[in-house]
């Protein structure tokens, strides 16, 4: 019998998991970090609108192609310090009861990540979202979010005090008021936050969560414009990484990877009043 996925969860503190093959090894001297937003649509790989039904059946069953994809997403990996997932399974059998998070994890060398479970669907699917990280967070929390189940944001605290980094990564509801209500429960989250980063799939445009959204007193930046959605042939800017006004940036990039319906999009920036001890060990090497 399927269980079914409802709001019984609840906001609440978390611990990231620790990958035991790799280990920290210090902070960046310029304290610049490398940001990554990808829905990766359960490693299904859609390359025409029609895919949508003639290969509908991967949802719900394993197919040889999905680790191939994720492969494929492992390698591109390597180059980033934080990444946010959306459309990932933490173990089913459409997965092969593959922890998709978890997996990357491994490919990508972080030793810290966390899988967030929105669609519990049992044996048939683990649909959510996760995060990989080469910090080791102050605070990880795991957010439920507005409107009909299935949504969900993940916060993340990096450093102390006033020059910490709080990073919410997020997947949106298709429909433009419960998206609203979504983005005013995240408003709430970053309102103690000086520095802040919204990365993830939002399902609108930055001019609407810049200007028209309960984020729109916030001034922040959305570097990157470029259409992510359908990764064939790009007409929709979707996925976006939005950042506070003091964070310096210094290169955003649409990544030409279609292996997912959305592209990949990337971010580098430089940590406001960076002092060495200021925030926790970062970046990862192979245990050896």
């Amino acid at each position: 019998m399927l269980r079914r996925w409802g709001n019984e969860r609840i906001a609440g503190l978390r611990e990231p998991r620790v990958n035991p093959a790799c280990e920290p090894v210090g902070l960046p001297a310029d304290g610049r970090l490398r940001l990554l937003s990808f829905n990766i649509q359960v490693g299904n790989s859609t390359e025409r609108f029609h895919h949508y039904l003639t290969r509908g059946w991967q949802h719900l069953l394993p197919h040889h192609e999905r680790v191939s994809n994720l492969q494929r997403i492992g390698e591109l990996l390597g180059d980033y310090d934080l990444v946010a997932l959306q459309e990932t399974d933490s173990g089913s059998l459409r997965t092969g009861y593959l922890n998709q998070v978890e997996y990357l994890a491994q490919l990508g060398s972080f030793p810290y990540w966390y899988q967030q479970l929105n669609r519990n669907l049992g044996r048939l699917a683990q649909h959510g979202n996760g995060v990989l990280s080469r910090l080791q967070p102050n605070l990880l929390e795991d957010h439920p979010l507005p409107g009909p189940p299935g949504r969900g944001a993940i916060l993340l605290r990096f450093g102390e005090g006033e020059d910490a980094l709080a990073v919410v990564m997020m997947h949106l509801a298709l429909g433009a008021r419960t998206r609203t209500r979504q983005l005013a429960y995240i408003r709430e989250l970053i309102g103690g936050y000086r520095h802040h980063v919204l990365m993830g799939d939002m399902n609108t445009h930055a001019n609407e969560l810049l200007e028209n959204s309960p984020l729109r007193d916030l001034g922040l930046i959305a570097p990157q414009t470029k259409a992510t959605f359908p990764s064939w042939r790009p007409q929709r800017c979707l996925d976006h990484i939005l950042l506070s006004p003091q964070l310096s940036l210094e290169r955003v990039s649409v990544l030409p990877l279609s292996i997912s319906d959305h592209l990949p999009v990337a971010v580098e920036i430089r940590l406001p009043n960076f002092r060495t001890g200021t925030m926790p060990p970062m970046l990862c090497e192979e245990a050896h």
